[in-house]
């Protein structure tokens, strides 16, 4: 049988801190930020399934855009919970079961197909895998006054990114054991990890960076045009 791989790209966030501007609409370089997520996505022809989870603007706006180039390749959009693992969950249960589900964030316009590649590689190897990315700052643990409570080892320290890739059955089952506890993680990796399951790290990509605040928006826009 046909491996089957889909896709749920994340769309359901606040913006909190972008200044009252939808991030996702933002235009930048020729489309809204979120266009250039879908674009990147629709040059990985693995994926045969790739759903948008979000807000209920963002529903009606992908509505009247659905047909045009790169909105046309959604295959679904879903509304999203109130947190970000909830909103995962529902893409999950929209979808119709797969082998792989690479997960990723609508506001990491930079993914290149390499890295979904490298992503999907790596999965089927170890069933879950996440770009990583040294970390170069030195980084502090702080107490509750605000005060240094230790350094830690760097070395052992690594940023994570999406497009995070797991087997369909692996991540399905660590966010219905979690329940309602899903809405503390901030990643699905961090889901396995409560498991005990193992979760394999692939070279992630500096470009590749999340859009969350204005000062952000340069850079993005200098790569995506390169």
């Amino acid at each position: 049988m046909a491996e089957r791989i889909a896709a749920i790209v994340v769309a359901a966030g606040s913006s909190r801190r972008m200044g009252g501007q939808d991030k996702l609409w933002l235009q930048i370089a020729g489309l809204p930020l979120l266009g250039h997520t879908l674009a990147a996505l629709s040059r990985v022809p693995e994926l045969a399934q790739l759903i948008v989870v979000c807000g209920r603007e963002t529903m009606a706006r992908l509505d009247t855009l659905h047909g045009q180039t790169p909105w046309s390749a959604v295959t679904a959009v879903v509304q999203g919970g109130a947190e970000r693992a909830d909103s995962v969950y529902r893409g999950l249960l929209a979808l119709t079961p797969c082998d792989l589900v690479v997960i990723h964030d609508g506001a990491r316009p930079c993914v290149t197909p390499a890295l979904v590649r490298a992503g999907l590689a790596a999965a089927r190897t170890h069933g879950a895998a996440v770009p990583a990315l040294p970390v170069t700052d030195t980084i502090k643990a702080i107490d509750d006054r605000g005060m240094i409570a230790a350094t830690l080892d760097r070395t052992m320290l690594r940023a994570v990114q999406t497009p995070q890739v797991f087997r369909y059955d692996l991540l399905m089952r660590a966010h219905e054991a979690a329940g309602a506890a899903r809405s503390s993680c901030t990643d699905d990796a961090m889901l396995l990890e409560r498991l005990g399951l193992p979760i394999a790290t692939f070279a992630g990509d500096r470009r590749n960076i999340k859009v969350s605040t204005p000062a952000d928006i340069p850079l993005v826009e200098l790569y995506l045009r390169q």
